[in-house]
């Protein structure tokens, strides 16, 4: 791209110079003819170049069409200087466009894009640097202080602290511990630390982030669409009209030949819709940079616009609206059976289960699991797990879970979650689960109240759980004791009631989410940048877990919106007041270039202001 920017410039110049000695050589006709053309001819060779591949796609009618018609209509009727003018600003238009688009892209690239060329791979006790891509997952990896961790991996000697600024958008450093994941694009800062690498280049956590910002551009706003659309019937429309206004009066009228064709020459340069065409793409691009600094990955333009349309916002309650860290609060044991006992069964039945209850087991238990006395653990999505331990036939989970084997137990009225279990198919006792309501869940669901957003809660949780959930966080309306595919047919039955306008969107942990996330005109999933289901599955990814993420990328969004409407209204405002003026023959052909290229770069600069929004 560097090097054709550079051709272009070089054109660019080179043709000023022709103009310039055509200029100063305006007394010698022929020679300053000479100048003139050839000055046309190097800024022009691009236009033609794109015109003529346009045709061999049958699309024809766009905005080079218009200069080109324009240029050669001023050569005809011996408008050199004009013809040059015309075709160099709109050269200058398109390369400052160009530049400004090449640098917000670059812009939102520096902010992921911090993937180091080699690792440093620990091999018999040395250190060799090898590439990237041929590193093994398995493979142990240094990363000194001051270098960006270049692929996903578990750190294994000593705890140190990270700068996943590039990755969330939060200034403080966070700590890794041993046995925690450190993600690849964080800056390490203190300690050396050696990880075992998790995941290859290409599933990297930068390397999906990177694949999938630059995969936005195909996703177009309904806006885009309408201008892209709007051009084809737009330019055919335009030249019809550029014909009349040049044909017309004189053939009819017996006015002046020479003076409406430049008017004509005038209402067609004005006419051009290089404005909309280049700003509108670059603003929602803004929009999307803007959130990628503030630790918000938005997929693609056309969410922007989503956002701005969601009226209901139906929120996960656990991981989402709570922390999702877990704590056991209390155990009660049936009649036979010891407490110690049934956390030493639960802890091995779920020794393999990533969900943050069983976490809360695990770490409740504090001792070594054996991993040969589990005969078997499988996980039952809204239900509970089942496992073999000691010979025991284990099954811990919710009452559905203990009315499906046909076990009675009693229904025990708990804030907090209630897991039971039951032994040999006997009741055994229930574990009382605790979570934390997230810091700044209130202020959310406050800001969205604001906005006449309505807030719902979801949850495979009982009732209490989750009325006491709403109630903390002033939401009227919540479901409980859903299953997974419950939480879909709910989206998908109020997406089918709501009007168009109002979209509604899910918010999720981005895991065990992922059907809803999916099913939901906008699916937001919360702490996603280790979640790779979360990055499938979402429009929008808050790389932190930060609820409040939310309510600023509504903003991002309305600001966004704000400035492309800006640009819309002042580039059509402009071309009609220069068209009216130079079909009155009020204005002349330099006026008709900057309601062309003036207003495509006051526009292209509007769309900067998008990255510069105050928080």
């Amino acid at each position: 791209m560097k090097l054709k920017m550079n051709r272009e410039l070089q054109n660019i110049v080179v043709s000023i110079l022709f103009f310039l000695l055509a200029f100063c050589f305006h007394k010698i006709f022929i020679l300053s003819l000479i100048f003139y053309i050839l000055a046309y001819l190097v800024v022009g060779y691009d236009v033609y170049r794109d015109f003529f591949h346009n045709i061999t796609k049958h699309a024809i009618f766009d905005e080079k069409f218009l200069m080109i018609l324009s240029t050669i209509g001023a050569l005809i009727i011996g408008e050199f200087p004009e013809a040059v003018f015309v075709m160099l600003f709109y050269q200058i238009g398109e390369y400052l466009g160009d530049q400004g688009i090449d640098r917000s892209k670059e812009k939102v690239m520096s902010l992921l894009d911090q993937r180091s060329e080699v690792a440093h791979v620990l091999e018999k006790e040395e250190m060799i640097s090898i590439p990237l891509a041929k590193v093994q997952i398995g493979a142990h990896i240094i990363v000194k202080p001051g270098e960006i961790i270049p692929l996903d991996g578990e750190v294994l000697d000593q705890d140190g602290y990270v700068d996943n600024v590039m990755l969330t958008g939060e200034s403080l450093p966070v700590s890794v511990h041993v046995g925690d994941m450190a993600l690849s694009g964080g800056l390490v800062l203190n300690q050396q630390l050696c990880l075992e690498v998790k995941r290859s280049m290409k599933e990297s956590t930068v390397s999906k982030i990177l694949h999938l910002i630059e995969d936005t551009a195909s996703r177009k706003t309904g806006t885009e669409r309408f201008i892209t659309k709007f051009a084809r019937i737009y330019t055919p429309i335009v030249v019809l009209l550029g014909l009349i206004i040049g044909i017309v009066p004189p053939l009819f009228f017996d006015a002046p030949l020479a003076t409406w064709v430049y008017r004509a020459l005038i209402f067609l340069v004005a006419s051009c819709p290089c404005a909309l065409v280049l700003s509108i793409p670059l603003g929602f691009f803004c929009g999307i940079g803007r959130a990628s600094q503030r630790g918000i990955l938005i997929k693609g333009s056309d969410t922007i616009e989503k956002l701005l349309k969601v009226r209901t916002v139906v929120f996960d309650k656990t991981g989402t609206l709570t922390k999702g860290t877990f704590e056991v609060v209390d155990i009660e044991a049936a009649k036979g059976f010891r407490k110690s006992d049934l956390l030493k069964y639960a802890a091995h039945v779920e020794m393999y289960s990533n969900h943050p209850i069983a976490t809360s087991i695990r770490e409740r238990y504090g001792k070594k699991l054996v991993a040969k006395d589990l005969t078997s653990s499988k996980e039952k999505s809204g239900y509970g797990i089942e496992g073999v331990y000691c010979g025991k036939e284990i099954f811990i989970g919710n009452q559905r879970l203990m009315a499906k084997h046909h076990i009675p137990c009693p229904a025990v009225d708990r804030i907090g979650t209630v897991l039971y279990m039951a032994v040999d198919q006997q009741y055994a006792g229930y574990f009382v689960i605790a979570d934390e309501l997230r810091s700044d869940a209130k202020e959310l669901i406050g800001k969205l109240e604001r906005r006449n957003i309505e807030s719902i809660v979801l949850s495979g949780d009982k009732e209490s759980i989750v009325r006491d959930v709403a109630q903390k966080l002033a939401i009227s309306s919540y479901r409980f004791e859903l299953l997974p595919q419950d939480k879909v047919q709910f989206l998908q039955a109020m997406i089918e009631q709501v009007q168009t306008k109002n979209l509604v969107a899910f918010v999720g942990d981005g895991m065990n989410d992922s059907p809803a996330l999916m099913a939901a005109d906008v699916g937001i999933s919360m702490g996603g940048i280790g979640s790779d289901a979360a990055i499938e599955a979402s429009d929008m990814v808050i790389m932190n877990d930060q609820l409040s993420k939310i309510a600023e990328a509504l903003d991002i969004a309305q600001y966004t919106k704000h400035i492309v409407l800006e640009n819309v209204i002042f580039a059509i405002g402009m071309k009609v007041v220069v068209l009216l003026l130079g079909l009155f023959g009020l204005t002349a052909m330099w006026m008709a270039i900057f309601a062309d290229v003036g207003v495509s770069v006051l526009a292209i600069l509007n769309c900067f202001r998008i990255w510069y929004q105050r928080k």
